[in-house]
């Protein structure tokens, strides 16, 4: 017999953290402004890393995602990227003088239509981490407390669009410790910090 050869197959990393991570940087960044504890100015420092973190980190994951077979990652991923390519286009032409400030309502319609789609992606989310439910959880909370702030609605004295900011702050800081466990159980090699079990078996 020929000398057999043993193709051992090449371990793939997982991108998930990374997305994570790209979203949950930037979501709590522009939170800050949001909530009212960084002053409106600010936003400049959000928009070049909504484009190079919050956008291009999350494509390259929804990518990797596809590439793994994995439908919900690629979809969240490449979504919310550019998400955040959609806002920095938004503030950049506006900023630059190439568009006008689109009136608030229009920007409620378009904040509304992503709690939407992420209050479909939270239903979907029960099949999977517990941790990934709660990010999803918060998330289409804060989309629709965005929205009603430039829908020009307040709770008591408080605008929504402030209330949005502090729901923000708390989903991108939950996001950022998920990609934390997710990166900490894969360096170890097992499971150092649980994830939590999906509440729905598939």
């Amino acid at each position: 017999m020929g000398q057999e050869t043993v193709l051992t197959a090449s371990k793939i990393a997982n991108p998930g953290p990374l997305g994570l991570a790209g979203f949950g940087l930037t979501t709590v960044v522009l939170s800050c402004v949001n909530a009212g504890l960084l002053p409106p100015e600010a936003v400049a420092a959000v928009v070049p890393l909504a484009f190079a973190y919050g956008g291009i980190a999350q494509l390259i994951a929804g990518v990797l995602e596809f590439k793994a077979g994995n439908t919900f990652g690629m979809v969240a991923f490449t979504s919310y990227g550019l998400f955040w390519w959609w806002f920095a286009l938004m503030k950049w032409t506006v900023g630059a003088g190439w568009l006008k400030a689109p009136p608030a309502i229009g920007v409620a319609v378009v904040l509304l239509m992503w709690g939407a789609l992420t209050f479909l992606l939270w239903i979907v989310t029960f099949r999977l981490s517990k941790a990934v439910w709660s990010i999803f959880l918060l998330l289409w909370i804060t989309f629709f407390f965005l929205a009603c702030g430039d829908f020009g609605y307040l709770i008591g004295s408080l605008s929504c669009t402030r209330i949005g900011g502090y729901l923000g702050l708390i989903t991108g800081i939950d996001a950022i410790l998920v990609a934390f466990i997710e990166v900490l159980n894969a360096t170890a090699g097992r499971i150092v910090l649980s994830p939590g079990k999906p509440f729905l078996r598939n």
